[in-house]
């Protein structure tokens, strides 16, 4: 591993204690809700803040220590904000070149160090425009060159798609992650948008109060969250509980019948596309039914993300067509079933 951190910072009432490592060429995404302690780890990285405690090392070079404070403009760096902060009264190639000038290099170099960055992100006709002139994707994929332009070890990417419109978003996603594959150093993505952390890195850590809640690369984190947040952000229902064969009995009261053997301890996680709702008990004998209330109904692309409450309370997504025929609104009592092998199930 190339950049080792072990980060500890009191900010108020939250105490953040974070520790990762981060190989050459790896892209690991800091992935949690706003004031989770993201950014403040990011600005102990960037040299903007001094840690209380802990330590952050950069292949031997130590950048942060009990005795020991790099200064950002010392540590090879580069980084990406969420807004592109580039400066308004340069060019687009004065501002990609501007790191390099400020570590002391002459502007002709500088400026021919530029182009060829400019040219990678397709901006090689643009470098004698004002930022005031560029689209928001632009202007952000020039803040890119300028972070990458020195070739430094380590790169930080604060939110660096959250500003941007939908479509635009699309579009440098794409090119964000075509650069970031030929990066050679290690890279640190903070975001609060999973499409973005699974879609551009590598690995993820998750972060909650200060803390690491989970680890793995984004398909571990997708398949088998293990707290309610990250479960909501990929679309799933998490509930705790203990197995006994195929049943799940709920903490929070309840049972899951589930397909395979479940033993102790264990999470149950259930997609909302999963859910099935009825006005009336189903026939048959479906073997997960639950009598339940809608509580919330939210257009949700191109269907209904119905919140239900009872004994399991479930999100369920339903089309619009659907909605409309059972004649759903909240405070309706509905049925709801799933299938025993649409559940999934591991230990806690």
């Amino acid at each position: 591993m190339s950049l080792h951190a072990h980060v500890v910072v009191q900010r108020g009432s939250l105490e953040v204690d974070v520790d990762l490592s981060v190989a050459d060429g790896e892209v690991l995404a800091l992935l949690g809700p706003n004031g989770a302690g993201k950014s403040t780890v990011l600005r102990v990285l960037a040299g903007l803040l001094s840690p209380d405690a802990g330590r952050v090392v950069v292949g031997e070079e130590v950048w942060d220590a009990a005795d020991r404070h790099l200064p950002a403009h010392q540590r090879s760096l580069g980084m990406v904000f969420q807004d592109h902060l580039l400066f308004p009264h340069l060019s687009i190639t004065e501002n990609v070149a501007f790191g390099l000038r400020s570590r002391g290099m002459r502007r002709a170099p500088a400026r021919a160090a530029a182009a060829p960055w400019l040219d990678r992100v397709g901006l090689g006709e643009l470098g004698d425009r004002r930022p005031g002139e560029l689209s928001g994707g632009q202007a952000q994929r020039a803040a890119l060159a300028r972070a990458l332009v020195g070739d430094p070890r380590v790169l930080l990417l604060d939110e660096p798609l959250s500003a941007l419109d939908a479509r635009t978003r699309l579009t440098v996603r794409a090119e964000l992650h075509r650069h970031l594959a030929d990066y050679a150093g290690s890279a640190v993505l903070v975001t609060h948008d999973p499409v973005d952390a699974m879609a551009l890195a590598d690995r993820v850590v998750v972060v909650e109060d200060g803390r690491i809640v989970q680890a793995g690369t984004p398909a571990e984190v997708a398949r088998r969250p293990r707290t309610d947040y990250v479960a909501r952000l990929v679309g799933l229902v998490l509930l705790p509980g203990t197995g006994t064969g195929q049943q799940v009995a709920l903490d929070g009261g309840g049972l899951v019948t589930v397909a395979e053997e479940a033993a102790g301890p264990v999470f149950v996680a259930i997609r909302p596309e999963s859910v099935a709702l009825y006005l009336q008990r189903p026939a048959g004998s479906p073997r997960n039914v639950w009598q339940l209330r809608l509580v919330a109904a939210t257009p949700h692309g191109s269907v209904v993300r119905c919140d239900l409450a009872g004994e399991v309370p479930l999100t369920a997504d339903v089309t619009a067509t659907s909605f409309a025929e059972l004649g759903l609104a909240p405070g309706a009592e509905v049925w709801a079933s799933v299938k025993a092998s649409e559940v999934a199930v591991y230990t806690r």
